[in-house]
């Protein structure tokens, strides 16, 4: 009696019972996994994202950080999660394109859904300003005098461009692998570690002087540090283009899917949205709706299994 009901209600508001479903997500609060530890420029990010995405779906946002391997652990948990559009990771789009690729995964670009892109990643190297380093020049010239030195990992693309970059150069290097930006900051400011990839952290320390981006990682210079060099400017074939983006897991129904993207599209006009990214994590806020995010990483995983197959990592 109480589905009759629920049909004949539908029928009466001219609705099928999948559109009452989507026009009442959400019912309940949500999660955001975001991949790193706390305290980096993904968690900075994103904790703003969740702060302006509660006003637009009417419900709490929980921040849930899963550190591990990158973010592909937290990547594993969404693709095999029920939870449908209730729970998203937001996060860069490498732990899609690259890990997999680097190391075993329970996951392909087929087990998630892609909401949204909302910024350009603004990857660099950085260095310490206890190192006295001023330049890419100037940092080869000390690894090659001092081999072994420590070079601080975040994630899979970084160790894979390092990888690459040693082998061209001869450098030898100690890799130490963090769970983000916030376990990377001490070892660089304390002179620990000679240099570092940061996906953003470095723009709360270069201000002051702490800290020294020496190149860029992305495809053009980087906002805020035009000074600094591309990796490609320096002569190699090399970059990073990834973005930081939402996705669900695979099964998770497209009505749901659209009303999270629409919450994202106003999301990422807000004024303190564009704040935290462009001026404090300096990465430019880019709009891209999910139908455009899948075909663009399939095509950055094939050009990067060029790149490890070129380079034998494998």
């Amino acid at each position: 009696m109480a589905l009759l009901r629920f049909l004949l209600l539908s029928g009466c508001l001219g609705l099928l019972p999948w559109q009452v479903q989507a026009a009442s997500f959400p019912e309940r609060p949500l999660t955001m996994i975001i991949g790193y530890a706390a305290g980096g420029s993904t968690d900075l990010q994103g904790r703003v994202l969740a702060t302006v995405l509660e006003e637009q779906l009417g419900q709490k946002i929980t921040v849930s950080n899963i550190p591990g391997a990158g973010g592909a652990a937290s990547a594993s948990m969404l693709a095999s999660s029920i939870e449908q559009g209730y729970v998203f990771q937001f996060g860069g789009s490498s732990v899609v394109s690259i890990a997999p690729l680097l190391s075993p995964a329970s996951y392909d670009p087929d087990s998630f859904t892609y909401v949204a892109g909302l910024s350009l990643e603004q990857p660099a190297f950085v260095t310490g300003s206890k190192r006295g380093i001023q330049d890419w020049p100037g940092l080869l010239a000390y690894l090659r005098a001092t081999p072994g030195q420590i070079y601080v990992s975040q994630a899979a693309e970084d160790r894979l461009i390092i990888r690459a970059l040693a082998k061209r150069e001869g450098l030898e290097l100690r890799t130490v692998p963090t769970s983000g930006g916030a376990g990377m900051a001490p070892l660089v400011l304390s002179g620990d570690a000679v240099f570092a990839y940061s996906g953003g952290t470095h723009t709360g320390y270069t201000e002051s002087g702490e800290m020294r981006v020496l190149a860029s990682l992305a495809d053009t210079r980087l906002l805020g540090y035009p000074d600094a060099p591309t990796l490609r400017e320096l002569g190699y074939d090399l970059g990073l283009h990834t973005m930081r983006i939402v996705m669900v897991p695979a099964n998770t129904p497209a009505e749901q899917v659209e009303i999270l993207a629409d919450a994202l599209a106003v999301a990422a006009k807000d004024p303190r949205f564009i704040e935290v990214t462009e001026q404090r994590i300096r990465q430019p806020v880019l709009f891209m709706r999910g139908d455009e995010i899948k075909p663009m990483l399939v095509r950055q995983m094939q050009e990067y299994r060029t790149l490890i197959d070129d380079i034998g990592l494998q």
